[in-house]
């Protein structure tokens, strides 16, 4: 029995390989029914990974296809369905992972799998295995019934995926919404409780992640959410190569390319591993860029590398294969010398990094300057070699450099090893491009000179000076020598305008001077050209001209690039016999200036004669002035003056005139035209078509009516600019009539004041002389030149003719006062007596005047003395002392009863000056017998006297007798 039980598998055993042969020999297909051991799961990854085996293989090895199948929340709901081919061995444990969309949190999967034998050693098979039973995938979650909750959580992904959020909430929340960012999301719903949300393409946004934030009604927190970590895609290391310059160690490079790290330890920068296949050496990168590789076996050639890039998403890698001689990068050349020979050569050595004389390289030469390369050159080296540069400009700074490379496997140039240098200077080997302009000026010829500066390469070297020789070829006269220091460009010279000139000009360094440059100045004036018009454009003006007859050296175009400015910055340009055009540009050129061009031809003696002028704007702009407008009007006419303004200063050519005229009446001229201003005013218009015209008369216009008037020119481009209205108003009919009247009488009025005026001398002597001052009067010195002492004027031969009382003062007696107090009882004084003449029946009345002077009749009949006639002294005794205002009423009194008493008595006057005080002490004590009056040298008041008041005698030996009236403080 116990045998029967073992011999019974053995005997199974057996037959299954001879029932396998025979299906083999037959053709007849089998069965290998797979069976699932287990289904695992990574949430993180949202990767599902089956495990299963083929029971019943009886085969070492057999080629089989397993088909996959995947369901989704029941099993009718298939979603995937793939093929799997792979090799099984007996017994062997298949795996073989799925990444679901969804988080498997979120939806239940289910699993299943068949097979079919895939070998070429079998026949093919039609058919599949039985499908293993289901396995159901789930991941178990709980949830509140107030509560959200979100899948996947904090996950990685890559720029450019697609992903899809899960929501499973609990059983009391309601109107669930997302927002990515700041951006609303939306999704379907799975079931009751289950939505989900898909975001293709996810970008980039920042390397702390992306928010997705959820809120819903009835929960017990406000706010619900996850963060994608977006990574930038891994890219390929770019530019991948090794090369040696020792042949110790190889130098690897790379360009990383973006760097894809991300924030709170997500993921790291990419790392960068080199492994070389032929020694199985694998080094890991300790930079993003590059790798030193050390060379430990010298006799190795060959090097097969593969650089990967790697992150936690995906890894990139790249691969390349040389031989180590074909990959030298030589070092930099040593040594380098530059020795300058000339002004035009100079020689270079260097030395080169070399394994010996057998190695060949070449060497590359450039020079350079500040206009760039110029010269490149290539030179094969062994150990060191030179080059000589030749064709050097004088003056100029170089730069010179040099560069090797392998001959025989070119693989690199190596870096630049550089040398500056400079070359001496040389004589300039250009003539100066001169131009001038003659004016006639006080009688000389003044010549601005003006030449052009040389280029450096021209000048070759710093021009110091400018030397000038002038000769007169009309007079055998010494050369004249100027010299002009740069950095002027021109000079100015006078010359005889009679005379004709050669003219050298000569540039100057520290070696020597330049070609010379020869101008001839004739003695002819020149001859007048018309000034010729031309449009011009925004790129500048096209000049042309007729030839010059004759055999013609060239032409000169002369203008001012800057015409309003009083510096003229004179330009020219100097064109060949051949050319009777061109175009003159310039940046200077701007609108609204006017540009005068001169044409020149150049004759082969450098004589210059001008052919034409030519005159234009680039483009015309309207007026920018009003002229101003001077107005003369009469009863039914205004006539307008305006004065024209420099062509240098108009915008544009100006084509005429626009008058404006406005009134009440509205009523236009024949030639005017009735027009609207901005504003709606309504105004005549009279158009000046000629330029030159200065002057417009408007006629027939009402008499004392107000007109308004405005003068503007216009061009091309438009008129000038609105300005103020200027108001008129005419005459009246017969206001010519008035002023034919009052110009004469005003004539005559101004003409009798001329007259009177430059008459005034004698009209004063006539109407009212000034009273002479005898001591003043040039008289005295002829009297006193004929040693007549009678004809010279003394008070005592005045005879006065008529007294006339003007003013009758009445007032209490006369008292003697000095200082204010009296004196008459206290002092004796007795007023100088005056001499009577024989025959003398009475006292003669006497008055003092405020001025000498004298009775003409007594004069001429010879009477040198006073009026005889006893003089009575006054009541009151008047003395020295006497105030003016006091003696006035007694002179009346005492003067009216002379009369009484002596009706037929003569009447004369006696003349007393009054002259400074006698004393100069107190005032109140004056003497008993005052001493003579002392005559002063400049005039007092004058008082007239009666006689009777007066001294009875008077002594001879005083010819000019004063009374004192005052004393000194009362004058």
């Amino acid at each position: 029995m116990a045998f029967s039980a073992v011999l019974h598998p053995a005997f199974i055993l057996a037959l299954l390989p001879l029932r396998a042969s025979l299906s083999e020999v037959l053709g007849e297909p089998f069965q290998l029914t797979p069976e699932i051991l287990a289904v695992s799961i990574q949430s993180k990854l949202q990767q599902v990974t089956l495990q299963w085996t083929v029971p019943n293989l009886t085969h070492q090895e057999l080629k089989m296809t397993f088909q996959i199948e995947i369901s989704r929340v029941k099993t009718s709901n298939i979603i995937w369905v793939e093929n799997y081919n792979t090799t099984v061995k007996w017994n062997q444990v298949l795996h073989w992972n799925w990444k679901s969309e969804i988080p498997l949190e979120c939806v239940t999967h289910f699993l299943r799998i068949r097979a079919m034998v895939n070998d070429a050693k079998y026949p093919p098979q039609s058919s599949w295995s039985n499908w293993s039973s289901w396995k159901e995938v789930s991941v178990q979650v709980s949830v509140r019934p107030n509560a959200l909750l979100i899948f996947p959580q904090n996950k990685l992904l890559e720029e450019g995926s697609n992903v899809t959020i899960c929501l499973v909430y609990g059983q009391y929340l309601y109107n669930v919404s997302c927002k990515l960012q700041d951006e609303p999301i939306h999704g379907e719903q799975l079931d009751s409780h289950v939505s989900l949300m898909k975001l293709n393409h996810v970008v980039f946004l920042s390397n702390t992640g992306t928010n997705i934030n959820c809120e819903a009604m009835n929960a017990t927190e406000k706010l619900f959410g996850t963060v994608l970590f977006v990574s930038k895609v891994l890219e390929e290391p770019k530019s991948f190569s090794c090369e040696t310059q020792d042949f110790k160690t190889l130098k690897c490079s790379w360009e990383p390319g973006v760097d894809t790290a991300l924030s709170w330890f997500q993921q790291a920068s990419q790392n960068y591993t080199l492994y070389e296949s032929f020694s199985g050496r694998h080094e890991p990168s300790n930079h993003r860029n590059s790798h030193t590789w050390q060379i430990t076996d010298e006799s190795q050639e060959t090097y097969n590398f593969t650089l990967t890039a790697e992150n936690k998403l995906r890894k990139r890698s790249v691969n390349i294969v040389f031989n180590l001689t074909h990959r030298v990068h030589l070092k930099a050349p040593h040594d380098v010398t530059l020795e300058t020979l000339s002004a035009t050569k100079a020689n270079m050595t260097w030395k080169v990094h070399s394994r010996g004389d057998s190695y060949t390289l070449l060497c590359q030469v450039e020079l350079q300057h500040e206009r760039g390369r110029i010269q490149e050159h290539n030179v094969s080296v062994h150990m060191s070699a030179s080059y000589l540069f030749s064709d050097l400009e004088p003056d100029t700074e170089y730069k010179a450099r040099v560069r090797c490379a392998d001959a025989n496997h070119f693989w690199k140039w190596s870096d630049w090893t550089q040398k500056e240098f400079s070359t001496p200077e040389a004589a300039p080997s250009q003539a100066l491009d001169v131009w001038r302009q003659v004016r006639l000026e006080n009688g000389s010829h003044v010549l601005n000179l003006y030449w052009k500066p040389l280029l450096k390469s021209q000048a070759n070297g710093k021009i110091i000076s400018y030397n000038i020789v002038v000769e007169n070829q009309d007079r055998p006269t010494k050369p004249e020598h100027y010299s002009v220091w740069a950095p002027a460009l021109g000079t100015q010279l006078d010359l005889d305008p009679r005379s004709s000139y050669k003219i050298h000009v000569t540039a100057n360094n520290s070696v020597g001077a330049s070609p010379e440059s020869v101008i001839a100045l004739s003695d002819g004036s020149g001859r007048e050209v018309r000034e010729k018009r031309i449009n011009g454009t925004k790129d500048g003006f096209h000049i042309s001209w007729d030839p010059l007859s004759g055999d013609a050296l060239g032409y000169v175009v002369d203008w001012c690039a800057h015409s309003w400015d009083q510096h003229c910055d004179l330009q020219w340009e100097k064109l060949g016999p051949n050319t009777t055009s061109t175009i003159i540009t310039s940046d200077a050129f701007k609108p609204g200036v006017r540009y005068n061009f001169r044409i020149f031809g150049r004759s082969t003696q450098q004589n210059a004669q001008l052919l034409e002028k030519q005159t234009g704007y680039t483009q015309e702009l309207a007026p920018l002035e009003n002229p101003e407008v001077r107005v003369n009007f009469t009863s039914n006419s205004i006539t307008l003056y305006w004065q024209d303004y420099a062509s240098d200063f108009q915008s544009a050519f100006v084509e005429g005139y626009r008058v404006y005229l406005k009134s009440k009446e509205l009523q236009c001229h024949p030639q005017g035209k009735r027009t609207w201003l901005p504003g709606n005013s309504v105004l005549c218009e009279y158009d000046v078509k000629d330029p030159k015209q200065k002057t417009f008369t408007v006629k027939n216009l009402q008499p004392e009516t107000l007109y308004e008037f405005f003068v503007t020119p216009y061009t091309r481009a438009g008129q000038g600019p609105n300005g103020t209205f200027t108001k008129v108003m005419t005459l009246d009919e017969h206001s010519h009539m008035l002023l034919q009247i009052l110009l004469p009488m005003t004539f005559c009025v101004l003409l009798i004041i001329v007259v009177c005026y430059w008459k005034s001398q004698w009209v004063k002597e006539k109407c009212y002389p000034d009273i002479p001052n005898p001591y003043k009067s040039s008289i005295l010195s002829l009297i006193k030149s004929k040693k007549n002492p009678h004809l010279i004027m003394n008070v005592k031969d005045c005879i006065p003719d008529v007294l006339e009382v003007i003013n009758k003062v009445e007032g209490p007696k006369t008292q003697c006062v000095g200082s204010g107090k009296p004196h008459a009882e206290d002092v004796s004084i007795k007023p100088p007596s005056v001499p009577m003449e024989s025959g003398s029946s009475g006292p003669v009345p006497c008055v003092f005047f405020e001025n000498f002077t004298y009775d003409q009749s007594a004069f001429d009949s010879g009477s040198h003395g006073l009026v005889p006639g006893p003089l009575k002294d006054t009541p009151h005794q008047l003395g020295l002392l006497t105030p003016p205002d006091k003696l006035l009423n007694v002179l009346e009194k005492d003067y009216m009863k002379s009369l009484a008493e002596s009706p037929t008595e003569e009447t004369s006057l006696i003349y007393v000056s009054q002259l400074a005080s006698p004393m100069c002490g107190d005032k109140d004590s004056l003497a008993t017998n005052p001493p003579m009056p002392v005559h002063c040298s400049e005039y007092k008041m004058q008082m007239a006297v009666p006689g009777s008041l007066a001294s009875p005698a008077l002594s001879e030996s005083n010819s000019l007798t004063s009374m004192i009236l005052l004393g000194q403080g009362e004058q």
